[in-house]
């Protein structure tokens, strides 16, 4: 069902500098960061919905902009179905050229997790915490992991991880970070210093299931994924099931993708709230 365009109102709006890259940054919340980088074609209003979630847990939500048109719903563009795809091309075609991002190649973080890092280090001196969490999704989903080669980032979510683009096998059972991030990841799973969410419907062909057995050959049991069936995915979202905590989300008790949003909250809360 089309929502209406979000002001984000409700958010403090900053601009950060790092890297050569400025860019606006929203907040919401108190307590210890959580980085929630949205999925195309932007800052929607329900990845905007799912910020103030995490902000009622006791974190603050910090929602950079990476691309598209801040608080703009694709789904109540003129002209139905043709008209969402439009506002997504608008937002893919710049971040596909883009040299901030990594499409295709394999091995490779895209250079944007440079500017996400510097975020995070200022976001973890500003809120305070053991730590920072993070959530990457669709086009970002492989941005968390990269981001946790810094000790900062003790709780890192990927959410349906896309790239890179899954046009190949190899590129399949793969993932957008350096081997030498990945080394810092495995050393820090190893040491029982990280638990790595992944989620994905489990028809979702943009995100592999064989993207998820490889980051378990990687990660060991330090890796934890919830793979939903498609018949869990919201009936009302557009396109194919996708994106399990934002536009695929049915956030009903019981429902497979709120148990889903559930694992995630529980993660940060386990991570960055701690009891004692």
């Amino acid at each position: 069902t089309p929502m209406t365009d979000d002001t984000l109102a409700d958010f403090e709006r900053t601009e950060f500098t790092a890297d050569g890259r400025t860019a606006p940054v929203y907040r919401i919340g108190t307590g210890p960061a959580v980085i929630v980088m949205s999925e195309m074609p932007g800052i929607t209003p329900r990845v905007a919905d799912f910020a103030r979630t995490v902000a009622g847990i006791g974190c603050t939500a910090v929602v950079p902009h990476l691309f598209g048109v801040d608080g703009k719903d694709p789904l109540a563009a003129p002209l139905g179905a043709l008209g969402t795809v439009a506002t997504m091309s608008r937002a893919m075609v710049p971040a596909c050229i883009s040299r901030e991002f990594t499409i295709l190649a394999t091995g490779k973080s895209s250079r944007i997790v440079v500017w996400l890092r510097a975020l995070a280090a200022q976001e973890h001196e500003r809120c305070g915490g053991p730590g920072v969490g993070a959530i990457g999704m669709c086009f970002t989903g492989g941005f968390a992991l990269a981001m946790a080669a810094d000790d900062r980032l003790i709780a890192p979510v990927l959410s349906q991880p896309s790239l890179p683009f899954a046009a190949s096998k190899s590129r399949s059972r793969s993932i957008d970070i350096t081997p030498g991030d990945l080394d810092k990841v495995k050393s820090r799973c190893a040491a029982g210093e990280l638990t790595v969410l992944g989620m994905r419907f489990e028809g979702d062909k943009m995100c592999p299931p064989a993207r998820f057995q490889w980051l378990r050959e990687q990660l060991g049991d330090a890796f934890v994924s919830a793979e939903l069936p498609d018949s869990s995915f919201n009936p009302e979202a557009f396109g194919p099931p996708h994106s399990v905590v934002t536009e695929g989300l049915i956030d009903e008790p019981g429902e497979p993708t709120r148990q889903a949003l559930d694992q995630v909250l529980d993660l940060f809360r386990s991570r960055l709230l701690p009891t004692d």
